[in-house]
């Protein structure tokens, strides 16, 4: 009674129910749990508070999107991190009181579901967080996502006490922020499976079920292996598998999960025992599906999952389960409200389905007391609690700036990059590769192909495929198949030397390529054995690498070292348990070459590696730099952090842009610098260099120093004049003394996009800090 009490004075003295109540998710008709909870979710407050207007936004995973009902009145791509800015300018020009976010790692672009913090970050109402996943043991980036999402969160929402509980331990959040409240189910009457199981066809059979979307951690296999063991003393049992295959599953393998139990089925001798229902059911067809059910079973395989929609919904329909023991299981099961058994223990399956069986009594003691506190969690009484926890988070919030264009001064906002856009890129490509050369914005077969360009362009893609957004996503896949097959074809097994030059009558123009293009190659490679999605390509790339590796230690090009070093880190950093001696080896010899090589020129006045500063100049220290922070090696590191501090003095002019040297005769020393012609790879080495100086220090004054790099392709350049192509995202040539090089090739147009994604990459992890980066940058 003192709780009522306390809760009618709560309710008395909060402020009122909030009028516009807006949702973030995944939803409806996208197949998935969370889209299926948001949209239950949204419909069931809607319900318990007719007065208020309730929509959602709704996340999708691919760029044609959904077709949505009428509740959903925005949409942002999962990827594209604008999108998320643009879905709280939404939030706050429609005056939003509340924001009730579903949160979940995957659901969200960037690094651990970064991206969504841009949009916290920005929207101006209160936010309550459903976090339908709570990690005991968060990696770096998770937990670093997890902080901000604490930090912009009024409250946050957890399914069971052991989601808070980590929470308060894990992450130091205040008891008094947290609200647990139940994973909300469809109200079904309590009922004698029999009744239900005629439409199936299967009365008079005791029916198992499992449902949700299929992938390997629900540990059905381990079910399927206990069912002969069940069919001896129950001949009429029948297990129903009940949900279509995850949608990423699919794509990334197709069947090949559902085929391999079915094979499972048939080995045991129980295929007449198990039906597979390979479909995403509507929420009345689950009700009845799980009316007709006897015994429900969650043997899933990990224990660290905190929530688990598909046991509530059975559970509190009042049918008994037997269940691994994840930590949702526990809570629910307890005191005798289910059968908990080991993970990954097909016998203990069996004596407990065929326990339950044996015994009506125990069963329908099970099921009544499930059933019972399972009134606790159907919708409405979800939805109640919900609009307490909005009323607390409006009660919690401080007095903050209400209307939409608060702190929208431009050292708060953050810092525009250009709209990826791939149009020239395509052009550029057909089925053998990528042109070198273009005339104005038309390829030129005259000159053909080379590997380092198509290096260039697959590390492009991964990089894509891994951080950005991905338009004409189909077009990248094939685009990247055809680069990695170009860089396979250019290998010469024998010798272990890459081709450079292929005519467009594709012929090579020569027996082996420059020390400079074998090792872009392998940079490639290494970016893509570490990076890449896609099996094949993943393995191919590893085994291009591993056969073009050895040659290198004879090479004498430092920048052909530099861009060894890069795409080893590339390939160990990914890999870290794949035993690699040659590798490591090669690594710590490349990485003591080029120390060697500053040691032997490097004076006060001019500290760098070689008697003349001449093309690419800023990977030698980014490789370095990579050097000292991965191995670690701090020699490596201090010499990388000195050369690239005075390569940024010499490429600064006075009015404070990017000037980079000059191809036009470089730069010797103890003699004058050329300051044209200008070429692109230059930025782009400068750009990817500060970013990794500023991973390795987090000084933000490399920040500073990418972004003005990176502005050199915008127009902040000698002429005052922007060599990419917005219209159609090709990059111009060079920058001559009187005129931009109108020519679009296929160097220049990937050295802009290859920078365009490392800052988008970099956006997306220093914009959701406390502080912006435009004002960082500013």
């Amino acid at each position: 009674m003192q709780h009522v009490a306390a809760l009618e004075r709560f309710l008395l003295s909060s402020p009122a129910l909030p009028n516009r109540i807006a949702f973030l998710g995944d939803y409806l008709p996208r197949l998935c749990g969370i889209a299926t909870f948001t949209h239950d979710l949204c419909e069931a407050v809607s319900a318990e508070a007719p007065h208020a207007e309730c929509y959602t936004g709704a996340v999708n995973d691919r760029v044609e999107g959904y077709k949505y009902p009428p509740r959903v009145r925005f949409e942002l791509l999962e990827k594209d991190l604008d999108s998320y800015r643009r879905a709280a300018d939404y939030l706050n020009f429609n005056n939003a009181e509340v924001l009730c976010v579903q949160h979940e790692f995957g659901i969200y672009g960037g690094p651990a579901g970064s991206h969504l913090l841009a949009l916290l970050k920005e929207v101006r109402m209160p936010v309550v967080t459903t976090l339908h996943t709570v990690l005991q043991s968060p990696n770096a980036a998770q937990r670093k996502v997890m902080a901000e999402l604490v930090l912009r969160s009024d409250r946050l929402v957890v399914m069971a006490q052991k989601g808070a509980e980590i929470l308060r331990e894990t992450f130091q959040v205040p008891h008094e922020k947290i609200d647990i409240i139940p994973h909300g189910i469809p109200n079904i009457a309590f009922a004698d499976s029999s009744l239900a199981k005629s439409q199936f066809g299967v009365e008079g059979r005791q029916v198992l079920l499992t449902f949700g979307l299929l992938g390997p951690g629900k540990g059905i296999e381990n079910v399927i292996e206990a069912l002969p063991a069940i069919v001896r003393r129950h001949p009429n049992v029948v297990y129903l598998i009940l949900g279509a295959t995850h949608p990423q599953l699919v794509a990334r393998e197709g069947e090949r999960y559902r085929l391999s139990l079915e094979r499972l089925a048939e080995e045991h001798g129980v295929k007449e025992h198990v039906i597979f229902y390979n479909r995403f059911v509507s929420p009345e067809d689950l009700s009845e599906f799980i009316s007709a059910t006897d015994i429900y079973l969650t043997p899933y395989l990990n224990e660290a999952q905190v929530t688990s929609g598909t046991l509530a919904y059975v559970f509190g329909a009042g049918k008994a389960v037997v269940s691994t023991p994840y930590w949702h299981a526990q809570e629910l099961l307890a005191d005798g409200r289910g059968v908990l058994v080991p993970f990954r223990d097909p016998p203990a399956i069996a004596a407990a389905v065929s326990g339950l069986l044996d015994d009506d009594e125990q069963m329908e003691k099970i099921r009544h007391e499930a059933y019972a506190m399972g009134r606790e969690m159907v919708w409405p009484a979800v939805a109640q609690r919900y609009l307490e926890s909005f009323q607390h988070a409006r009660a919690d919030r401080k007095s903050l700036p209400r209307t939409a264009f608060a702190g929208w001064t431009l050292g708060s906002r953050p810092y525009a990059l250009p709209t990826l856009r791939l149009d020239h890129l395509m052009r550029m490509s057909d089925a053998t590769g990528i042109f070198q050369h273009a005339l104005y914005n038309v390829p030129d077969f005259l000159h053909g192909y080379c590997t380092d360009d198509n290096a260039r362009a697959f590390i492009l893609c991964n990089l894509l495929d891994e951080h950005g957004s991905k338009p004409n996503s189909d077009h990248l896949e094939g685009l990247a198949t055809g680069y990695l097959a170009f860089l396979a074809s250019a290998l010469n097994r024998d010798t272990g030397r890459f081709r450079n030059f292929m005519s467009f009558g594709r012929q090579w123009l020569e027996e082996a390529g420059s020390e400079d293009s074998h090792g872009r190659a392998l940079w490639s490679l290494g970016t893509g054995a570490g990076r890449s999605r896609n099996d094949g390509r993943r393995r191919l790339c590893a085994e291009l690498f591993e056969c073009g590796l050895p040659v290198v230690q004879a090479f004498t090009s430092p920048r052909a070292w530099a861009f060894t070093l890069l795409g080893i880190h590339e390939y160990l950093c990914e890999l870290p348990d794949k035993p690699n001696l040659k590798a490591n080896a090669t690594r710590e010899l490349l990485t003591e070459k080029l120390i060697g090589l500053w040691k032997a020129c490097a004076t006060e006045k001019w500290p760098w590696f070689e008697p003349s500063a001449t093309y690419d100049n800023a990977r030698l220290c980014q490789a370095l730099i990579q050097s000292g922070r991965r191995l670690p090696h701090p020699e490596a590191l201090d010499i990388g952090l000195k050369a690239l501090s005075w390569l940024v003095s010499v490429q600064k002019t006075q009015a404070g842009h990017f000037r980079p040297i000059g191809s036009d005769g470089f730069y010797q020393r103890d003699a004058g610098r050329a300051d044209f012609d200008q070429q692109p790879v230059e930025a782009q080495a400068m750009v990817s260099a500060c970013l990794e100086a500023h991973q390795a220090t987090q000084d933000v004054t490399w920040l500073r120093e990418a972004k003005r790099a990176f502005e050199w392709f915008l127009g902040r350049n000698d002429l005052g004049l922007p060599l990419y192509d917005s219209s159609n995202g090709g990059c111009c040539d060079g920058l001559h003394r009187d005129r931009v090089n109108q020519n679009q090739g296929a160097e220049s147009t990937l050295a802009f996009h290859l920078s365009l994604a490392e800052m988008n990459y970099t956006e997306s992890l220093v914009s959701n800090a406390p502080v912006s980066l435009s004002s960082i940058l500013t």
